[in-house]
C-alpha cells in the first residue's frame, strides 16, 4: 500500500513538473486590454505566439500555437526580412539566437519584462525589452545588442521591433507629405511582399513622412470599431518601417533606424541600444487608440506633460527680419492688449559680421545684432517683464550659413565633404554633432543665453536643413557611422539642457513637422506642425497628427496665411496650443475683442482642449465639413467644434452625434466664440439635453456657408 502511495506521489510530482516546466516556457507581455505570449520552442529559440486582445485565461495560453520567431535572424532557414543581421570576425554572417532567460520588474503602472537570448556559437547577446504601461494599453519595445568577440562586429540590420500579424487582410495609413502638406493620410492595402516606408534625410526627417503609422486588420481603419494598431518609433533621425506578407498571408512588421548607409562596427563588451517603437493596440477603433497615446504621453513621456500651456504672440508674420528695438516693445504692447502670456521673438535678431537680415547669412553667430538691439536681449526680456508678458526666443543652434563667421572659424565642425563643391538647402549646413566640441558648442547657445539673460523664458528651437554633403571631418573612417552618431550628439545636448533648465519650455521646430517624434518631444513642451498655417489645410494637418499626439503637443498660431475670416482662423488654433502670428494693432475693434474673448475662453477651458479626451467626429476626409470634441475626464465638460470648409450647393447635412458623454446626464449647449456683433445661429444654443440624446440622436451643427465654425462649450447641468 505504501509503495503504491510512492508510485503515485511520484507520477503526480512528475507530471506537475511536466506543466510546471511547459508554463515556464510561455511569457505574457500585456496591459489591461493587450496581450502578446511568447513561447520557447523545443529547438530553445523564442517565438511570438499571439498579439490582440487579452486572452482571459492564462490557461488557454499552452493552446496557442507557438507562432513565429521574436527576433529574426540572417543566414538560416528564414527567407524574409531580418531583424538583426551582422558578420562576425571570422566573415560568418549567421546568428542563431536561443532564449536564455527572462526577467520581469514592476513599478505602478509600467512592468519591463526582458528576454535575454544568446547565439550558441558565437559571443553574441541580444536582449529584448518590453515596457508595458497597463491602463494606458501602451507597450515600447527595443532591443540591446553585444557580444564578446576579439574585434569589433558589423551590424547591417538593427530592428528595435518585429511584431508578426495573422488576419485576413491588412490595412496600411502612412501620413505623408511634403513642406507645408505634412501628414497626408493614405491608407492601402498590403499584399504579398514589401511595403517600406523610410526617411534618409538625417536631420529633418520627417520632412517627407512621419514616423508613425495605423495597421488595420480586416478592415479598413474605423473611428470607432476595428482592430487597429497604431505605431510609432522614439527617434530623431533616419526611420524604416518595413511591412512584409509572405506566401502564407502572414504580416511581420519590422520598426526601427533606417539601416541605409548606417552599418555599424560595435567594439566587444559595447551596448547597441536600438530607439523605442512605442505601439497600442485597439480592438474599437482609432479613437481609442489616440486616447490610448494622448493619456501615456502626458503622463510619462512628453516634457511637463501634465502642465498648463503658454499662449503667446510671435513677431515672424509682423515683420520677418525687418525689425529693431523699437517695432518689437512695440509689439509687446499688442501681445499684452491680445491678452497672451508670451511674447516670442522670431528668426533674425543675432549676427553682426554678417548681420541675419535674410536666411542666406549669420546662422551660427549668435550674438545680438547691435544694429537691431543695441541694448541686446536683456532690454527686451526686461520690457516685456514690465508689461507681465514672458519672453522668448528662436535659435537653430545645430546649423551655420556658409556665410558666418562660425563658419569661417571652425569649418571642421561642419558636416561637409573634402573634395566636393557643397550643396546647400535653405542657404544652410548641418553642424557635426558626431563631434563632443560641436556638442558643447550647440550646449553653449542655450546656456550662454540663460546664462546671460535668465528671464528667457521660452525657446523655439528650430532646424530646417536635412543632412547634406554627407561626410563627417570628426568620425574620419567611420562615416557609416554618422546618422546614428549625430541623433545621440543631439540627444546629449538635449539632456544637458534639461538638466540645467529642466523648466524652461521649449517648441520643437523643424521647417513645420520635420520633427515629430516621441524622444525628442521628451525635451519639448510642443513641437511644430506645419509652416502651412491656412486653416483650412491646418484642419487636416492638425487632423493626422491628433491620432499620435495630444492637442496640447500641437502649436497652432493664428495667422494672416489664407484669406477666411478671422473667426474661422482663430477656432482652428483653439483646437491645438493657441497662439497668434498677427498684426494686432491692424484689427478692428470687434475683431480685436473677438480675439480677447477666444484667449479668455481658452484658457478657461484649457483642461478640457488639453487634457480631456479627444473625440474625432466627422472627417474632414471624407466630405466638406469637420467635426471634434473634447471631453472632460470627469465627462462634466466638454468642447465640440465643427467647420463648414466647402459646402456644395443644396448639399443634405446631418446632425452631428457628441461621443465621450455620460448618458444619464444633462447638458446644456452654450456658443462660444462668437463675434462681438453676431448671435448664435446654433439651434440647440442654450438647451438643455441628454448626454444619451446627444450621443444617439445628435444635433445640427453644419451650414452651406463656406468657411464657418462653431465652437460650443457643453457643461453638465
Amino acid at each position: 500500500m505504501i509503495k503504491q502511495f510512492l508510485i503515485l506521489c511520484t507520477i503526480c510530482f512528475f507530471t506537475l513538473f511536466e506543466i510546471t516546466a511547459e508554463e515556464s516556457r510561455i511569457f505574457r507581455v500585456g496591459t489591461e486590454n493587450i496581450d502578446v505570449i511568447f513561447k520557447v520552442g523545443e529547438n530553445g529559440r523564442l517565438y511570438q505566439s499571439y498579439i490582440g486582445p487579452r486572452l482571459k485565461h492564462s490557461s488557454d495560453y499552452p493552446n496557442l500555437p507557438v507562432g513565429k520567431e521574436a527576433y529574426l535572424t540572417h543566414g538560416l532557414e528564414d527567407y524574409f526580412e531580418p531583424a538583426i543581421r551582422l558578420l562576425h570576425n571570422d566573415g560568418n554572417p549567421s546568428l542563431l539566437l536561443k532564449f536564455i532567460s527572462s526577467s520581469e520588474q514592476k513599478e505602478g503602472n509600467k512592468c519591463r519584462t526582458t528576454f535575454t537570448l544568446r547565439d550558441d556559437k558565437y559571443p553574441v547577446e541580444v536582449k529584448l525589452f518590453y515596457e508595458t504601461y497597463d491602463r494606458e494599453n501602451i507597450i515600447k519595445t527595443w532591443s540591446e545588442i553585444s557580444h564578446q568577440e576579439k574585434k569589433p562586429v558589423v551590424l547591417y540590420n538593427y530592428a528595435s521591433s518585429l511584431l508578426h500579424f495573422n488576419a485576413r487582410q491588412y490595412w496600411l495609413t502612412e501620413f505623408s507629405g511634403d513642406w507645408a502638406e505634412e501628414v497626408r493620410i493614405n491608407e492601402q492595402q498590403l499584399s504579398f511582399g514589401k511595403k517600406v516606408i523610410d526617411t534618409k534625410l538625417g536631420t529633418r526627417a520627417n520632412m517627407f513622412c512621419s514616423p508613425f503609422f495605423i495597421l488595420s486588420l480586416d478592415q479598413k481603419a474605423q473611428e470607432n470599431e476595428g482592430e487597429v494598431i497604431i505605431g510609432t518609433l522614439a527617434w530623431t533621425g533616419n526611420f524604416r518601417f518595413t511591412f512584409e506578407i509572405d506566401q502564407n498571408n502572414g504580416l511581420r512588421v519590422l520598426s526601427g533606424i533606417n539601416p541605409y548607409a548606417s552599418e555599424y562596427e560595435l567594439k566587444p563588451d559595447e551596448i547597441f541600444r536600438t530607439p523605442e517603437f512605442i505601439f497600442t493596440y485597439s480592438s474599437q477603433g482609432k479613437g481609442v487608440a489616440s486616447r490610448n497615446f494622448h493619456d501615456w504621453a502626458r503622463t510619462y513621456q512628453l516634457k511637463d506633460g501634465m502642465g498648463s500651456r503658454l499662449t503667446l504672440l510671435n513677431n515672424w508674420e509682423a515683420t520677418y527680419f525687418d525689425f529693431n528695438e523699437e517695432k518689437l516693445i512695440a509689439l509687446f504692447d499688442e501681445a499684452k492688449k491680445l491678452g497672451v502670456d508670451m511674447f516670442l521673438l522670431d528668426d533674425g535678431w543675432f549676427a553682426n559680421k554678417y548681420p541675419r537680415s535674410s536666411d542666406r547669412q549669420g546662422l551660427g553667430d549668435w550674438e545680438e545684432t547691435r544694429d537691431k538691439l543695441p541694448n541686446g536681449i536683456g532690454k527686451l526680456v526686461s520690457e516685456a517683464t514690465a508689461r507681465g508678458l514672458k519672453f522668448g526666443i528662436w535659435i537653430e543652434p545645430e546649423m551655420v550659413n556658409p556665410k558666418s563667421e562660425l563658419y569661417e572659424k571652425h569649418k571642421e565642425w561642419v558636416i561637409h565633404l573634402p573634395n566636393r563643391e557643397e550643396y546647400y538647402f535653405r542657404n544652410q549646413l548641418v553642424l557635426d554633432l558626431s563631434n563632443p566640441e560641436v556638442q558643447d558648442y550647440v550646449f553653449g547657445v542655450v546656456d550662454h543665453l540663460m546664462t546671460k539673460y535668465p528671464g528667457i523664458a521660452y525657446f523655439k528651437w528650430d532646424c530646417n536643413s536635412p543632412i547634406t554633403n554627407i561626410y563627417s571631418p570628426y568620425l574620419k573612417e567611420k562615416q557609416s557611422h554618422l546618422y546614428i552618431e549625430y541623433v545621440r550628439g543631439l540627444y546629449n545636448v538635449l539632456k544637458r539642457v534639461q538638466e540645467k533648465y529642466p523648466d524652461v519650455p521649449m517648441m520643437l521646430c523643424s521647417g513645420g513637422g520635420g520633427r515629430s517624434d516621441y524622444e525628442a518631444l521628451k525635451y519639448f513642451t510642443e513641437f511644430w506642425p506645419s509652416d502651412n498655417t491656412d486653416p483650412v489645410e491646418r484642419i487636416f494637418i492638425q487632423w493626422g497628427y491628433s491620432h499620435l499626439f495630444p492637442a496640447k503637443s500641437i502649436a497652432a498660431h493664428v495667422t494672416s496665411w489664407g484669406k477666411q475670416p478671422l473667426k474661422f482662423r482663430v477656432d482652428v488654433a483653439s483646437m491645438c496650443k493657441l497662439g497668434f502670428d498677427i498684426r494686432v494693432n491692424e484689427m478692428k475693434d470687434n475683431e480685436l475683442a473677438f480675439c480677447q474673448q477666444a484667449v479668455k475662453n481658452f484658457k478657461r477651458l484649457e483642461e478640457v482642449i488639453l487634457n480631456g479626451d479627444l473625440y474625432r467626429l466627422v472627417s474632414p476626409y471624407e466630405g466638406n465639413h469637420a467635426a471634434l470634441m473634447y471631453t472632460g475626464k470627469d465627462r462634466n465638460k466638454a468642447l465640440l467644434f465643427t467647420f463648414d470648409i466647402h459646402p456644395r450647393y443644396g448639399e443634405q447635412t446631418y446632425p452631428v452625434r457628441l461621443e465621450g458623454l455620460d448618458p444619464d446626464k444633462r447638458y446644456k449647449i452654450e456658443e462660444i466664440n462668437l463675434m462681438p456683433e453676431n448671435k448664435s445661429t446654433v439651434g440647440a444654443n442654450g438647451k438643455t439635453f441628454s448626454g444619451d440624446y446627444l450621443m444617439k440622436v445628435g444635433i445640427p451643427l453644419f451650414s452651406a456657408t463656406e468657411n464657418t465654425s462653431h465652437v460650443l462649450e457643453i457643461t453638465a447641468q
